[in-house]
């Protein structure tokens, strides 16, 4: 069971000890799922899956990425929500709605902190929010911006919040924070458009020189469809370390539909899957599995969703492996790159709110 997961390092196995242990997990919970959740049952009918149980990774079935959408999904009675979390949606888009147990929850934010820990360190440090306050208000009803902001709240020693409620670059905070804390390790995390929009961007508007050298900025969220403010990976770590004196960045790929399971970047520009998470590149056509180093739609792979049956996705997102088990930062299992959402593909991201409405 998951407690297994837990006594080992997130990237320390290789192909054949990993994928025993995670095919295993991935069985049961296909099993319990289709068993507690109606409308996974309907779907696994509907596409005539009726393997007891899948032999390989590749045999467990997806569910596409926006049924989460069309679908109560969920595999525990209403009494025993925790939490319901909301994909980011601009108004009039469905959003995705996933359903959380207390349980889940925690097991969740616990993952999600094993994962970071390996590549920022598992002591608790001072934390600059690039985002408003606003966005964990509400702690029953979170978008995916909220929740990423909580589940990393246990990281933090003291959370501090960078922008006002309008948006706007709070100097002063900023300002203190820096005075405060600015001498020691410190985290800042913000997603991607808003770190280049809200810090680097709005601290050249003014020319405000400041010194974040000791920060490790871990971002998310990309740019999606603001692709017409993008810029390359390189030219935004250039510009933050001009601005800002930003020197370590760990940017890294996930979804509300598999919160917790995230592929942080090494030092090498590698997104990574762990212990509890694996990566399938699927063709466009037939959806059959790619060889590494083809182009092709996401699957992802999480031992994690039991209270709703996020096991296995199908994503809208475009990436390729590039190997396995010999990335040179040293940490075993898949590492892949990411090429964003596919053209035409339902815009679904954890930006888009903000970008519909600033």
């Amino acid at each position: 069971m998951i407690d297994d997961f837990h006594k080992i390092q997130p990237y320390s196995l290789e192909k054949a000890e990993k994928e025993q242990l995670l095919l295993k997990e991935l069985n049961q919970l296909t099993k319990m799922h289709k068993a507690e959740c109606a409308a996974y049952a309907n779907y696994l009918d509907a596409i005539g899956y009726e393997q007891e149980q899948a032999k390989t990774l590749e045999e467990i079935p997806f569910v596409p990425i926006r049924i989460f959408k069309e679908l109560e999904m969920k595999s525990i009675p209403d009494e025993d929500i925790f939490k319901i979390m909301m994909s980011s949606g601009t108004s009039g888009q469905a959003q995705s709605k996933i359903y959380l147990s207390k349980d889940n929850a925690i097991l969740q934010q616990k993952v999600l902190l094993r994962l970071l820990g390996d590549f920022v360190g598992t002591k608790r440090l001072p934390m600059l929010v690039v985002d408003s306050r606003t966005m964990i208000r509400d702690r029953r009803l979170f978008t995916t911006r909220g929740a990423t902001i909580m589940g990393l709240d246990f990281m933090a020693k003291k959370m501090v919040f960078a922008l006002n409620d309008d948006m706007t670059l709070n100097v002063d905070a900023l300002m203190d924070f820096i005075t405060t804390y600015g001498d020691e390790k410190f985290i800042i995390f913000g997603f991607t458009f808003m770190i280049w929009q809200h810090l680097f961007h709005e601290l050249e508007q003014r020319n405000l020189k400041v010194d974040l050298s000791n920060g490790y900025l871990l971002t998310a969220g990309g740019w999606k469809k603001l692709k017409a403010e993008a810029v390359s990976n390189e030219e935004f770590k250039s510009r933050g370390e001009k601005v800002c004196g930003i020197r370590h960045y760990v940017d890294h790929y996930g979804m509300a539909e598999q919160t917790g399971c995230i592929y942080a970047e090494c030092e090498y520009g590698h997104l990574h899957a762990s212990i509890y998470s694996d990566i399938i590149i699927r063709n466009y056509k037939d959806f059959s599995p790619c060889r590494y180093g083809e182009r092709g739609f996401i699957q992802v792979l999480s031992c994690l969703p039991h209270s709703y049956p996020g096991h296995s996705i199908l994503t809208e997102d475009e990436g390729m492996i590039l190997g396995e088990d010999d990335c040179p930062c040293g940490r075993k299992g898949k590492y892949l790159q990411i090429f964003g959402r596919m053209k035409n593909a339902e815009i679904r991201g954890c930006s888009d709110t903000y970008a519909a409405n600033f």
